[in-house]
C-alpha cells in the first residue's frame, strides 16, 4: 500500500517517518521522499496515529489526489536541486513531465493553482535557500555552487540571490548569522 507524506523533504524526514513505522509496527517495504510504500493494508486508525506523531515534524499525510501530485511535483524539484550535481543533458520542464507522465503545462497551471506560486517561483526559493545552506557549509566556491544549482554563470547566481534576499552571495556570507528557513515554509 503506498501512502504520501506532505513536507517531506530530507533523510531527517525519512529518519522520523521510519521511527514513526516502528512505533506503530507497521512493515515497510520502502521509504522514499514524499512516499512510504507499506507490506500490508494500513488501517484509518493506524494512519490517524501515523500522522498524529509526524505532525510534530512538520509532516502530514496526504489523502486527497490534489495533494499526491503536488507533492510529486516538489519531489521532483527538490531531488533536480539537491541531488544532482551534474549539468542536467535535458530542460527541467522535459524531465517533469517525463517523471510525472503529464504535460508540462498542465503540471505548471496546476501547482500554480494550488500553491499560489510558480514552479519557476518554487525552484527559484529552493535554489536560494541551497545556496544559503552551501555558503554557510562554507565548502564549496561560488563557482561551485553556480554549477552544482545549475546557473549558466556566477553572475547569474549572483543576481538572483540579490533579487531575493536582497544580498549578494559575498554579503551573505560574511554575515553568515542569517537563518534558513525551512522547506516546508516555502
Amino acid at each position: 500500500m503506498k501512502i504520501y507524506i506532505k513536507n517531506m523533504a530530507c533523510e531527517s524526514c525519512k529518519i522520523v517517518v521510519k521511527e514513526a513505522l516502528e512505533e506503530l509496527d507497521i512493515a515497510t517495504a520502502k521509504v522514499e521522499l514524499g512516499e512510504i510504500e507499506t507490506k500490508q493494508d494500513v488501517s484509518d486508525e493506524e494512519k490517524m496515529q501515523l500522522n498524529k506523531k509526524i505532525k510534530k515534524a512538520g509532516l502530514e499525510l496526504l489523502e486527497k489526489k490534489q495533494g499526491v501530485l503536488i507533492e510529486q511535483i516538489r519531489k521532483v524539484i527538490i531531488n533536480y536541486i539537491y541531488n544532482s550535481d551534474e549539468k542536467p543533458t535535458i530542460k527541467f520542464s522535459v524531465l517533469l513531465s517525463k517523471e510525472l507522465d503529464h504535460t508540462y503545462t498542465y503540471l505548471s497551471n496546476f501547482f500554480s493553482e494550488v500553491e499560489a506560486i510558480s514552479i519557476e517561483q518554487y525552484m527559484i526559493a529552493l535554489k536560494i535557500e541551497r545556496t544559503k545552506e552551501l555558503i554557510i557549509f562554507g565548502e564549496d566556491t561560488f563557482s561551485e555552487i553556480a554549477y552544482k544549482l545549475h546557473y549558466s554563470s556566477v553572475a547569474h547566481l549572483s543576481a538572483q540571490f540579490k533579487k531575493v534576499t536582497g544580498l549578494t552571495p559575498s554579503h551573505f556570507k560574511a554575515l553568515k548569522n542569517k537563518r534558513r528557513i525551512t522547506i516546508q515554509n516555502i
